[in-house]
């Protein structure tokens, strides 16, 4: 009975962490897509100063054409924590089931070890 508590413990632990990684994961996204947002505001800023848009133009501003990189960086990580979000989903699907499976043992041997020792008590 004991081993099935702590199961129980254990998978309600894992889904925990799985759902923080989630949050953090939200978290980072969202960070990196209101730094992406103020890098391109600073890029049409900076064009703005310069009267120049064309990046292939010699005199296009050096700040705007680091500002684009560190936005398309940012963009591209995103991109990438998005899919380690939806991977961490699934894996919080899959500990979820677990932890189901894991409390239906524990109450199905919670309710044996009632009428075990319901019948002791009555034969005793």
């Amino acid at each position: 009975m004991k081993s099935r508590e702590n199961l129980v413990r254990l998978k309600q632990f894992q889904v925990n962490e799985k759902r923080r990684r989630i949050d953090q994961l939200d978290t980072m996204i969202a960070e990196f897509e209101r730094m992406a947002s103020e890098l391109e505001a600073q890029v049409v800023s900076e064009e703005a100063k310069a009267g120049i848009t064309d990046q292939n133009h010699f005199a296009y501003p050096t700040f705007a054409k680091a500002a684009r990189l560190r936005r398309d960086n940012l963009l591209t990580s995103q991109t990438e924590l998005q899919q380690q979000k939806e991977q961490a989903l699934d894996d919080l699907a899959e500990v979820e089931a677990e932890l189901r499976k894991a409390e239906a043992l524990e109450m199905r041997d919670g309710k044996r070890g009632g009428d075990a020792e319901a019948s002791r008590v009555m034969t005793g």
